[in-house]
């Protein structure tokens, strides 16, 4: 779930970067500054193993890096997905190759795991602006349902649980 932190006036985003960061993290869309709800049990769960996961595969092939937790700042946003998912050859890397604090990028696979308070509505909205700046693939996950909901661009959502192949 987000939350309006309560500001006198919009503020830009480079203020927005300039200030402390926030536990749960906070998220900067349209001016304002929206922190995230604390994962529970479920969450927290499935926000360790989906980047293990993926990165068993994809670190030893070099074909791509779950962070979980990563702000990436993109469009005009500052967003935390609960986990991003970058391709091996567009992770920034600094002058040393070493991997940047900052991305300043769309992830391109960006997962969303639904808390039981949680209002889907903002999360869908940062899934679909992440696809409308070039990421390839959105992911909501509900627990609670057991249902994945796949976003891919230009394409209707598509549902997915119990034995479903799930698009990578």
């Amino acid at each position: 779930m987000l939350t309006s932190i309560q500001s006198p006036s919009k503020i830009s985003l480079e203020e927005f970067l300039l200030l402390p960061e926030t536990k749960p993290a906070s998220e900067y869309l349209g001016g304002k500054i929206y922190q995230k709800a604390m994962p529970q049990g479920k969450h927290s769960t499935l926000q360790f193993e989906f980047p293990s996961t993926i990165n068993q595969v994809g670190k030893p092939q070099k074909l791509a890096y779950a962070f979980p937790e990563l702000r990436c700042t993109f469009g005009g946003r500052s967003i935390v997905p609960d986990i991003a998912v970058f391709e091996w050859s567009r992770i920034p890397l600094n002058a040393n190759g070493e991997i940047e604090n900052r991305f300043k990028i769309v992830p391109d696979w960006t997962i969303e795991i639904l808390s039981p308070a949680q209002n889907p509505t903002r999360v869908i909205n940062n899934i679909l602006f992440c696809l409308n700046h070039g990421a390839k693939l959105g992911w909501l996950i509900d627990p609670e349902e057991k249902l994945v909901l796949v976003f891919k661009p230009q394409q209707q959502p598509e549902a997915k649980e119990g034995e479903d192949i799930l698009p990578v």
